[in-house]
């Protein structure tokens, strides 16, 4: 029978002793070191280091057929993989592709000698400790394989377990070593070339490996193939055989190692409706070893669970680079998982081929050993269920709230998972604060980018924080710093062609991979937040320096202050001078290059000519939509050309907030310019009417209606000129000169300008009192209007009987009758129709007109009284300093009159 099975050409073990007998060029019996390490890798969870991509594959072998000058030959290869590509039978197509490349590599790149242990099973291992056990003298074979008819399930709960890190316990760590040990028992690899640790020196895990004996391996190929299949057979015959036995533990060990790795075995089964592992009942196994089975089954519901999230994300390109490198965590962990599987089945091997135990492998003594991987599968879990529908920094955020374990097992797991997927938010802070590069490709970082927004808009619209990204282990303010300072280098190139590269970039960015960790340690190193602060303040200075000196913000804002804000005291004089005759006719009469010319003249003839040459050419007249009856008072306005960076303080917004601003100031100041022209009037006519005794009462009026109008609009105008504007304008320089960035002066000149609207009248909530305020602006056009009637009309009539005078003393001096009977009687009828014509219907008018006035200035403080504002309550005051209109109205004489409108309100 032996005989028969060692002539079998046909069998697995016999034909890849034969492939490596060929590849190899060496005799049967020096070849079995590569038969045991081909074995090793056959067994192994190894894949081939490449993407499963075909184009990429097609275009490294089209690359190389370039290099080696056969252009020929690379398109004759295009044309056989279009061909390829055409034919739906062959599915691997990247596979053949990736087959054919590899065997057109150099025979010199082949490795020829024989691998060694240290040189397999010492390569891309993890910096901290593992719990491998690994034998000094040998390779040790992995072999896992699944038996006919079984398949590798995904398993999503289990009955004897929960996956949840809450539910941990806190488990011991075997070994004296302090730090954490991926799998139970362990000891770190030793590299090549250097000596192997002493036994006291050694963790536990290690001096266990160590103590087990090694497997020699059959030199037959057939002894081995029955030593593969030989338990396999023994278990079904004896399954077939009786069905009421105590099995052996050997059996149920070998059954465990097939369910740790997620496959059902042929006495552990996986049932779906209890969706875990089951025990079949027919088999003869006591309670305590039932339930120690199940125990340790959990590690192969728990492994199943995490190795089916690794495989479903891990080919998800939408998942982003944070969540490949959690799938890369969450591999390192499966990789040591698989080593420790490889050596438990290794040690179950050897002691099936030697057909003893000599002490060797037991259910307890398993349970020992994969105590830890327990623990550690289920923090692997834990995490995997709170993370599903997480990317970014949303994941980074899940992750790090399980940081502050009490366990140090589990902190460092969690530490080292966390480090891992902190790296790519570490290298797109850097290259974003550095370059300001923003390679977000998923979507997964906590600054999001607008593409559509144009350069003008780009330090408001273009750049803006996810705050649902922000990893919990930033702050909001080191978000908005981190924010700012990619956002400074951006606007520095894109609006001010500026390209200063920031100190400290190179050594920073070579750093990258090291520092990640700094992220979630600031408590403990205050590197990354010195970094952010350091970038920012850098950046920041330097945007502020580009503004101040190139674009030279500070003239521009003092221009809208001088102009907009009418602050040029002499050029607004004047120019009201000179455009009174034009805005006094209809608006649509006007013409804006005479207006244009106008506002050269007055810059001419004032102080403002030794602006500078770019402020003054920004200077420019607007004229407002025209409505039915409005004159070019009401239309006429400034405007104030801004462009550049300092577009981005001067929004097209904030121009509109000045807009509204200036021609309030306007309104007010013409209505003083109009009760300046009323006053001059009474003092240059007031000696002209005097000669008419009926009109001394009407002329009292006048002057008594004009001052109080002129006592109104002055204190008007002090409140705007000084307590709006001043104490505010004072307050914008004051920030703006202690600005650490641009949204710091952003938002004074925003805070500025909300003041000034505000205390202006022109916000929502004093709509109201504007609206009044208005009215008595117009009743002060309307004084004017009727005093200059009854002027011009008192005029006439002295100049009438001057007249009649003067023609009356040069027919006396003729030695005739000065006027006859008729003349004088003509003349008293004219005398008595003017007297009873203008005086009455004038004297009417003013009585109406300061009525109203006076009822309107009165509901005005009332409504002072109860507006929020301290400032604007205090006006109220001033405009009532006698208290004339207190005494009048009762609601004026209660002190209480805000807090009972503040408490109707609220």
């Amino acid at each position: 029978m032996a005989h028969g099975i060692s002539n079998d050409t046909r069998s697995p073990a016999a034909l890849l002793k034969k492939l490596c007998t060929q590849v190899t060029g060496l005799q049967d019996d020096a070849v079995t070191q590569q038969f045991q390490n081909a074995l090793r890798i056959l067994g192994s969870n190894l894949t081939a280091p490449v993407e499963v991509d075909e184009f990429q594959v097609a275009e490294k072998i089209k690359r190389k057929l370039v290099r080696q000058r056969r252009e020929k030959d690379a398109a004759a290869f295009s044309e056989l993989h279009r061909k390829l590509q055409a034919q739906e039978a062959i599915k691997n197509k990247w596979a053949i592709l990736y087959l054919l490349f590899s065997l057109s590599e150099d025979k010199s790149k082949a490795v020829t000698k024989p691998l060694s242990a240290a040189h397999i099973f010492g390569q891309s291992l993890g910096q901290y400790a593992t719990s491998t056990p690994m034998g000094p003298g040998g390779v040790i074979p992995i072999q896992t394989p699944a038996q006919e008819g079984h398949t590798i399930q995904s398993v999503t709960t289990i009955s004897t377990g929960s996956s949840g890190i809450s539910s941990i316990q806190s488990g011991q760590s075997i070994g004296p070593t302090p730090l954490p040990q991926s799998f139970a028992p362990s000891f770190a690899p030793t590299p090549m070339g250097q000596p192997l640790l002493t036994d006291k020196a050694r963790p536990l895990g290690a001096r266990l490996a160590l103590s087990m004996p090694l497997r020699h391996y059959p030199q037959d190929t057939a002894a081995m193939s029955v030593a593969l299949r030989g338990d396999r057979t023994v278990s079904r015959t004896r399954q077939q055989d009786n069905t009421s036995y105590e099995l052996p533990e050997s059996v149920l060990l070998r059954e465990l190692v097939y369910i740790f790795q997620g496959i059902e075995g042929q006495i552990i089964k996986l049932e779906t409706t209890r969706d875990g592992f089951k025990i079949d009942s027919k088999v003869g196994i006591p309670k305590a070893l039932r339930t120690s089975v199940y125990k340790l089954a959990e590690c192969g519901w728990l492994f199943a669970k995490v190795r089916k999230y690794v495989d479903a994300r891990s080919t998800d390109k939408a998942f982003g680079l944070v969540g490949q490198s959690f799938c890369a965590a969450l591999h390192q962990e499966l990789k040591e998982y698989y080593r420790l599987m490889a050596v438990i089945e290794a040690q179950l091997q050897q002691e099936q081929d030697q057909g003893v135990s000599m002490g060797g492998m037991t259910l307890r003594r398993l349970s020992v050993w994969m105590a830890d991987p327990l623990l550690r599968l289920k923090t692997l879990a834990g995490l995997v269920d709170v993370c599903k529908g997480k990317k970014g920094g949303e994941l980074a955020t899940v992750i790090h709230s399980y940081i502050q374990h009490g366990d140090p097992f589990i902190r460092s797991l969690i530490k080292h998972t966390l480090t891992l997927v902190v790296q790519p938010i570490h290298g797109i802070v850097l290259r974003w604060i550095y370059d300001g590069e923003l390679e977000d490709t998923y979507h997964e970082f906590f600054v999001a980018s607008d593409p559509t927004v144009k350069d003008e808009r780009l330090w408001h619209d273009k750049y803006s924080l996810r705050k649902s990204m922000i990893p919990s282990f930033l702050t909001m303010e080191q978000a908005r710093k981190i924010l700012l300072s990619g956002k400074a280098i951006n606007f520095l190139r894109q609006l001010c062609h500026d390209r200063t590269q920031i100190k400290g970039r190179d050594t920073a960015m070579a750093s990258a991979s090291e520092d990640a960790d700094s992220m979630f340690t600031q408590d403990l190193d205050g590197t990354f937040q010195q970094m952010i602060d350091s970038v920012y303040q850098e950046t920041s200075r330097h945007l502020l320096d580009v503004l101040h000196t190139k674009y030279k913000f500070m003239d521009h804002l003092k221009a809208m202050r001088r102009y907009l804000l009418l602050g040029q005291g002499d050029f607004i004089r004047h120019l009201m001078d000179l455009l009174e005759e034009d805005l006094a006719k209809p608006a649509g009469a006007l013409y804006l290059h005479n207006l244009t010319g106008i506002l050269e003249t007055a810059i001419r003839a004032t102080n403002a000519q030794y602006d500078d040459a770019d402020i003054l050419k920004r200077l420019d007249v607007r004229l407002l939509e025209v409505s039915p009856g409005d004159t070019g008072w009401d239309v006429f306005s400034l405007d104030y050309h801004v462009d550049g960076p300092i577009r981005t303080v001067f929004t097209p917004e904030s121009m509109i907030m000045y807009l509204r601003v200036y021609n309030f100031l306007w309104r007010a100041k013409r209505m003083d310019y109009i009760l300046a022209g009323i006053w001059k009037g009474q003092m240059s006519n007031a000696r002209l009417v005097r000669s008419i005794p009926e009109l001394l009462p009407i002329l009292h009026q006048c002057h008594v209606i004009a001052c109080e109008m002129i006592h109104f609009i002055q204190q008007v105008q002090y409140y705007i000129n000084f307590e709006v504007l001043e104490c505010s304008w004072d307050e914008l320089l004051k920030k703006v000169h202690e600005a650490k960035d641009l949204d710091h002066i952003i938002a004074a000149h925003q805070v500025f300008l909300d003041t000034v609207v505000t205390r202006s009248l022109l916000d929502e909530q004093s709509r109201g009192i504007f609206t009044q305020l208005r009215a008595i602006f117009d009743l002060t056009i309307r004084f004017q209007n009727v005093q200059d009637k009854f002027y011009q009309e008192a005029i006439d009539e002295v100049v009438t009987r001057q007249r009649v005078l003067e023609r009356r003393e040069r027919r006396n001096d003729e030695g005739e009758w000065g006027l006859t009977d008729a003349e004088e009687r003509e003349e008293d009828r004219r005398v008595a129709s003017f007297l009873q014509s203008v005086i009455p219907s004038t004297r009417a008018q003013l009585r109406v007109l300061a009525q109203s006035y006076q009822d309107m200035v009165q509901c005005f403080l009332v409504m002072l009284t109860s507006h929020s504002d301290v400032s604007l309550r205090f006006l109220s005051f001033r405009l009532d300093f006698n208290e004339y209109y207190k005494a009048k109205e009762p609601k004026l004489r209660s002190p209480l009159t805000f807090h009972r409108s503040k408490k109707r309100t609220t």
